[in-house]
């Protein structure tokens, strides 16, 4: 349960780093979804690392105002 949520997040962000969203995240979600388990715990990790910096940039620069 908590992997598909960390790959859920992690398709999002790289949904919006291309600038895309919708389908092309959902895929990359499950394509990073299917790395993950393959490493382990480890590839939890570094995945909820990915999706927790991205949104930490995102909310520092929206405070910032850019």
């Amino acid at each position: 349960m908590i992997g598909r949520i960390i790959s859920a997040l992690v398709g999002r962000e790289m949904g919006r780093r291309d600038g895309s969203g919708g389908a092309s995240g959902a895929v990359k979600g499950v394509v990073a979804m299917g790395l993950m388990r393959r490493m382990g715990p480890l590839g939890m990790i570094l995945g909820g690392g990915y999706a927790a910096k991205k949104a930490y940039d995102r909310n520092k620069a929206r405070k910032a105002g850019y």
